[in-house]
């Protein structure tokens, strides 16, 4: 292993299994830990919700880093950091905490379409500033800050103003990551101005009076990428999915990393999985249906013998799929099949879905809040994983459900196309559909179908799922290229 001669922070408004409010959070739980194997030293600073649990978690206070003073322009707020151990690892993973902004459950999912919601903007310039101060106190310097979505797109233009005459932080370089670019961060500048000093509102991208953090975060960022190269050239070549990012990012007149995601197979894999029913493995696939019978308890649906348990694990949005679902529900029930849709999101999607599934008792059930222990009982128990997002920069979804021969059928966006092997070429391990309709979801679920009762070909495709290499190796050693050629920059 090589020697852990650099440092790098990573800095998220989600971290899994601590709380998951989008697959960043699934990402967060990895990635890191891959890196530290590269030969880096890693650790993480991400809030402290109210809904995480400190007993749960084992989240200790740190004394030495209680009451650290955050000044937010004419004011100054105190924060405290707890601190513990990433799950199935030593990364140290600090939560800052301040009742008044960190107590309500969400702290970013409020704050999409330009407002404010019970003062948005303070907790992000809170939690922005509070990393910067937090690693004051505690006297560790990263090399590197990675920061994720817009969450913390502040950071890179703190650093070129008001910390750039504190020695602490020179040489300090960034990296940001675009999960998601059409969630973008749009706040008000005149409460941004309330929050910051001049050189730091001079910095931020405006737009009709609203700061749009995800562009102010590309445009000071020493390094940028995302999760795919399908991803990383359609959001800087193709409208309307850029988002308008495409033309921020031609300007810097750098190139965009585009690289995939992976997994942990210590944490995904259903020979070792202890919050399944059953463990199974690809040679030895009869505990799959112990799961399925068990999911089906939990979700209060029947068993049905030879009837294809369908799912769909997303947010709840127009961008990830909710609306193409919605529109696609009386065709799915048509079908001799059973659905179970996980998720939350947008209130009134998760009561359409909740009314629809109280009326068909027997083949719909609607889960919008649920445990670890379900969503892994979930990528077991289901026999195809349904994915009707308009937009997946890679995903990781469909990773964690192939390795547990859960077969996917996706919309061929992002990075889709560079994890699922369409059934209809050689070792096709999913069903990528290229027509956003429901029509086109429908016409690829039916031919899935089809193949699920095929008792060669079904088998065949479980095989070529949970055999295919989706580890972090590959993307792991890419970073590790990235991270040394920008440190040794001059």
């Amino acid at each position: 292993m090589p020697r852990q001669n650099f440092k790098v922070l990573y800095v998220s408004g989600e971290v899994s299994p601590f709380i998951r409010i989008s697959q960043l959070a699934d990402f967060m739980a990895s990635f890191p830990q891959a890196i530290e194997e590269e030969g880096f030293e890693a650790r993480i600073m991400m809030p402290k919700y109210g809904t995480i649990n400190d007993r749960k978690f084992r989240l200790h206070d740190v004394l030495r880093l209680s009451d650290i003073e955050v000044q937010l322009k004419e004011k100054i707020d105190l924060l405290n950091v707890k601190v513990t151990a990433l799950p199935s690892s030593k990364i140290q993973t600090y939560f800052l905490y301040n009742e008044k902004y960190f107590k309500r459950n969400v702290l970013f999912t409020d704050i999409y379409n330009a407002n404010d919601l019970k003062g948005s903007t303070d907790k992000v310039v809170f939690f922005n500033v509070g990393v910067l101060e937090t690693l004051l106190r505690l006297g560790w310097k990263p090399d590197i800050i990675h920061c994720h979505d817009w969450h913390a797109c502040l950071i890179p233009l703190l650093l070129k103003t008001v910390y750039a005459s504190n020695e602490f932080f020179k040489d300090i370089k960034t990296v940001l990551t675009l999960h998601n670019v059409y969630r973008q961060g749009l706040l008000p500048y005149k409460a941004m101005h309330r929050l910051l000093p001049d050189d730091v509102c001079a910095g931020l991208h405006c737009s009709n009076n609203e700061v749009n953090m995800l562009y102010t975060g590309i445009e000071h960022t020493d390094l940028v990428t995302t999760t795919s190269k399908r991803y990383a050239d359609e959001i800087v070549r193709h409208e309307p999915k850029t988002y308008g990012v495409g033309a921020i990012l031609d300007k810097r007149q750098a190139p965009l990393h585009g690289l995939l995601n992976g997994i942990d197979m210590r944490q995904w894999n259903p020979s070792i999985d202890k919050l399944l029913k059953k463990r199974y493995s690809f040679e030895h696939l009869e505990g799959k249906l112990e799961n399925k019978k068990a999911l089906l308890e939990q979700s209060s649906l029947p068993y049905k013998e030879g009837v294809p348990l369908v799912g769909v694990i997303t947010h709840f949005d127009e961008f990830q799929g909710a609306e193409l679902l919605k529109e696609s529900l009386e065709q799915l029930v048509g079908l001799d099949i059973q659905l179970i849709i996980s998720g939350s999101g947008d209130k009134v999607y998760e009561t359409f879905f909740e009314e629809f599934a109280a009326a068909h008792p027997e083949q719909v059930s609607v889960q919008t809040d649920f445990s670890d222990g379900f969503y892994h009982l979930a990528l077991a128990g289901f026999d195809m994983l349904l994915m009707p997002s308009m937009i997946e920069s890679c995903g990781i979804m469909q990773m964690f459900a192939m390795t547990y021969g859960t077969i996917p059928i996706a919309f061929a966006g992002g990075g889709i196309v560079e994890t699922i092997i369409d059934r209809s070429k050689k070792k096709g391990n999913g069903f990528i559909f290229y027509d956003y309709t429901s029509t086109g979801l429908i016409e690829k679920l039916n031919v899935a179908l089809q193949c699920f009762h095929d008792e060669e070909v079904w088998p065949q495709l479980m095989s070529a799922a949970m055999t295919h290499d989706l580890t972090w190796k590959e993307s792991a050693e890419a970073y590790n290229r990235l991270y040394r050629e920008l440190l040794e920059a001059e």
